[in-house]
């Protein structure tokens, strides 16, 4: 892992991110959560049973691993967190494809406004608020 990056380990932190911005490309889904210090960044990759078996949930892996080694450093932002999740179009994309789904990820994550998906959805919908009885 370069020195600029470290990688997430635990569940905990995964779930902290998951509640942050998102975008959903073809090639990955990217999420990412500003931490409150600025450490260097920290990512994370996660690929679903849905992607296929061991074999290929690893090979979707190491594809977003070596994409996050070649985009990160540049345009990832210190102090932020990243969980990068597999697609199965993380497999068929084509490696100049999946490099320019994580550069207009990272942008759109990082932009003021909020993060829409390609689909037309809201990408980070907010969260209503519970009935809290006093």
């Amino acid at each position: 892992m370069d020195a600029m990056m470290d990688r997430l380990r635990r569940r905990r932190e995964f779930l902290t991110v998951a509640r942050g911005r998102k975008w959903a490309a073809p090639g990955l889904v990217l999420q990412a959560h500003k931490r409150s210090d600025a450490d260097p960044l920290r990512v994370g990759y996660t690929v679903t049973k849905k992607v296929g078996t061991a074999v290929t949930r690893n090979r979707a892996k190491r594809r977003l691993r070596a994409a996050a080694a070649e985009i990160l450093p540049s345009l990832g932002k210190p102090g932020y967190d990243y969980v990068l999740i597999g697609r199965t179009g993380t497999l068929t994309r084509a490696w100049p494809d999946l490099l320019e789904d994580l550069r207009v990820a990272l942008a759109r994550v990082h932009s003021a406004r909020r993060s829409v998906s390609p689909q037309g959805g809201k990408a980070d919908k907010q969260r209503p608020a519970k009935n809290v009885e006093k």
